[in-house]
């Protein structure tokens, strides 16, 4: 479903990205893990060109993506974005954060979108707050707005970065429940994340980062219980 052929980003004089290659399969969950400044949520966000490579290929659906003459707010309808701080419209309610985008690039009429919306809102227990406005809920209810959001669009992938850093501990809990739940009805899904938990539990790869490169990748059990490099031994030692 994606292909990462020799991905380089580079900053200024920062060179994040350093020939990044990958294949995502349709109903993979990738999990993606590292240090801060490993280039995890570069890598992300080059993958529905949030941030634009300096070279190399991005395909997704058998299009390249990086090319100048692809509409890429086309492709993005079918890559659903997770951010870290939620993105959410302070001044709509919750209704019209999640109907915005389907109603306004005409993919639903109002009706179907909010009928979807409801459906989405009780599948992550929040349908009491459909009128509510951001500022009233907290993190945890907040991600999963965004999360459903995303959803009511029907994406093809979710790409999640670091859906749970800006949380507190015990709000972390329920946006997991949420991803795990989403993992189960085999959508595909890339996520950048410091939750071991969730990478051993949910993924079906994860992917070691450092220094802009993939250093190591395994499925789960092999990830955890028996890491090949050092740096990735060491990483291990100081988060679990």
């Amino acid at each position: 479903m994606i292909i990462v052929k020799d991905l380089h980003k580079k900053f200024a004089g920062n060179h994040v990205l350093r020939g990044v290659n990958y294949h995502v399969h349709q109903g993979e969950k990738i999990v993606v893990v590292g240090p801060s400044g490993s280039g995890k949520s570069t890598f992300l966000r080059c993958l529905n060109l949030l941030e634009t490579p300096t070279s190399g290929e991005i395909w997704f659906d058998g299009q390249r993506i990086n090319d100048k003459n692809v509409n890429i707010n086309q492709v993005r309808r079918h890559m659903g974005m997770v951010f870290q701080n939620f993105n959410l419209f302070n001044n709509l309610t919750i209704m019209d954060n999640i109907t915005l985008a389907p109603v306004k690039l005409k993919i639903m009429k109002e009706e179907e979108a909010k009928e979807k919306a409801l459906q989405l809102l009780a599948r992550v227990g929040l349908t009491e707050k459909a009128d509510a406005y951001p500022s009233s809920l907290s993190g945890g209810q907040k991600q999963r707005i965004a999360i459903v959001r995303s959803l009511a669009m029907s994406p093809k992938v979710m790409l999640f970065d670091e859906p749970t850093s800006a949380l507190d501990p015990e709000m972390v809990g329920e946006v997991l429940e949420v991803m795990k739940e989403l993992a189960e009805t085999g959508m595909t899904m890339v996520v950048v994340t410091h939750e071991m938990g969730f990478a051993r539990e949910v993924g079906t790869k994860v992917l070691f980062m450092d220094e802009g490169i993939i250093m190591e990748e395994n499925t789960p059990s092999e990830f955890f219980s028996n890491p090949k490099s050092p740096r990735l031994q060491e990483f291990l030692s100081k988060v679990l």
